[in-house]
């Protein structure tokens, strides 16, 4: 009975009831009637006597047929009820696959198999919108990268030729040609590089060589590393960065979510604005990355860490990617047991990362002197 569903079980409940009630009239009319007729004398000339004698000489016979009637006739009644809700379910299936943007009504009985049906199509139009949605954005990253491929071949074939056919250029144009050329080929192996990237996030899953490692000074050397860009822009960090933050994580990895994080917040930074970096340990770790740019809708929020999404539908070259920086990210840090996510309001981006904190063994291990160590 456990596996059955609720309205077996409700069906299968009021057959039994209604049999063995209808089977215990059965049994209480005779008892009744013999009764009554036990109050006054009989005449062997009144019909009704007649009949109140075959009853009793053959009682026994009587209730038999009785039952199987019963039986019987509550079976075929139970059994078309069955079969009708069964019609009834095999219709809205095929309203389902025929019209599945309309809503499944059924009848009273039925109402949580109504409400199952209509979850069921409201999940696949859901997963059909995403599909859609996905696609879309993969033909979209293809067109682009495809635009994106062709501009910077276009100016290598274009410089080199001029290399080519003018072998008279000064030696100081004949450099520059070829520091431009050289710029674009660059340009053009790293969007090749993001092309295998696509093929990589959709054909493999991330495995991850953990250790325990120093966060804080990771973080503290990524931006020293990334000065030159932030100049670039008049951008500047302010850091907020709590010593020996240690947690479990793949180095390398951990390092791309940083760079990520750290490479967007960048191209959507205002100029001569700070980037606030913070990290602190608490319950877990928490690291926040803060920067000044344009407020990012509730519905892009929403987007971001979905695959080939990209805020900037222009694609311009000074902030064009793949739009997987982030969604790679995201998978890192889920793997490693942890959460990001983004917040934006009054042109304030804020990406957070939660992470868990290193166990206390791990942290007594870690503060305990190496063997070859010599201690104070």
């Amino acid at each position: 009975m456990k596996n059955r569903s609720p309205l077996i079980r409700k069906l299968l409940t009021q057959y039994f009831i209604t049999t063995g009630v209808l089977m215990l009239l059965l049994i209480l009319i005779p008892l009744t009637v013999r009764f009554v007729a036990g109050l006054r004398v009989w005449y062997g000339y009144e019909p009704i006597y007649q009949i109140l004698r075959l009853f009793a000489d053959y009682w026994l016979v009587c209730l038999a047929i009785g039952a199987l009637l019963i039986w019987v006739s509550t079976t075929i009644y139970y059994m078309s009820k069955a079969i009708s809700y069964l019609n009834e379910t095999i219709q809205a299936t095929n309203q389902l696959i025929a019209e599945p943007t309309k809503r499944i009504i059924l009848s009273s009985n039925l109402i949580d198999v109504q409400e199952e049906m209509n979850q069921l199509r409201e999940k696949n139009l859901q997963d059909q919108r995403a599909a859609k949605e996905a696609e879309q954005r993969k033909n979209d990253l293809i067109v682009y990268l495809a635009h994106d491929l062709r501009t910077p071949l276009t100016s290598v074939i274009g410089y080199l030729t001029l290399l080519e056919e003018e072998p008279q250029l000064s030696t100081e144009l004949r450099a520059r040609y070829t520091k431009i050329a050289l710029q674009k080929a660059q340009r053009l192996e790293l969007l090749i590089s993001e092309f295998f990237e696509i093929t990589r996030f959709n054909l493999t899953t991330i495995a991850l060589q953990t250790e325990t490692t120093d966060l804080s000074l990771m973080l503290e050397q990524l931006t020293f590393e990334f000065l030159p860009l932030l100049e670039e822009k008049n951008l500047h960090w302010q850091l907020q960065l709590q010593k020996k933050v240690y947690a479990t994580v793949d180095t390398e990895k951990m390092e791309r979510v940083f760079d990520n994080l750290i490479r967007n917040a960048i191209n959507y930074s205002y100029p001569n604005s700070p980037l606030r970096l913070a990290i602190s340990e608490s319950d877990d770790i928490l690291i926040r990355l803060t920067n000044q740019g344009k407020t990012i809708s509730a519905e892009k929020i929403g987007l971001i860490f979905e695959p080939f999404y990209r805020m900037d539908a222009s694609r311009a070259t000074a902030t064009g990617g793949t739009g997987l920086g982030l969604p790679i990210a995201k998978e890192i840090v889920e793997a490693l047991g942890g959460k990001i996510w983004a917040e934006s309001r009054d042109e304030t981006i804020v990406f957070s990362i939660r992470l868990p904190k290193v166990s206390m063994e791990k942290n007594e291990q870690r503060s305990k002197p190496h063997p070859s160590e010599p201690t104070a």
